[in-house]
């Protein structure tokens, strides 16, 4: 009996042993991320922590720059969404269910901005971010994931 448990207990720890793998070993195909972290900040100065993305791209002298954020509905629904500005126009695009909404920028009031397009508003106010379509209106929060 003893024998018995001392060989199982040898192959056991000889298996273990024989399964571990080290980090540079495996997968060679998949592409390691670059872990660097992109800050955005507001008007003021301030690092906005909660960017998930945001890119500035040159073209022909003209800067155009691409901020995307994860924003969640009062009903757990993530949305996407990407402000884009460039010399040209302003817009809001909104992603949910494989579908997009792009809404071109109206005004600015004081710390709020508005984007229309046909019956479709979206109201952009600080984390927050109000959606209206006729007599539908869908609270939005931008989230840190």
């Amino acid at each position: 009996m003893k024998k018995s448990l001392i060989v199982l207990n040898t192959v056991l720890l000889l298996t273990a042993m024989s399964c571990k793998k080290s980090t540079e070993s495996g997968n060679k195909s998949i592409i390691k991320t670059d872990s660097s972290e992109t800050l955005v900040t507001d008007t003021n100065g301030k690092i906005d922590s909660v960017t998930q993305n945001s890119s500035t791209v040159d073209v022909n002298g003209k800067k155009i720059e691409k901020t995307d954020f994860v924003y969640k509905a009062t009903d757990g629904t993530l949305v996407k969404v990407i402000f884009k500005n460039d010399p040209k126009e302003s817009t809001v695009a909104i992603t949910s269910n494989k579908k997009t909404f792009t809404l071109p920028k109206s005004e600015t009031k004081g710390d709020e901005t508005i984007y229309k397009k046909d019956d479709m508003t979206a109201r952009v106010k600080g984390d927050s971010l109000h959606l209206e379509q006729g007599n539908n209106i869908i609270e939005l929060k931008r989230t840190k994931i």
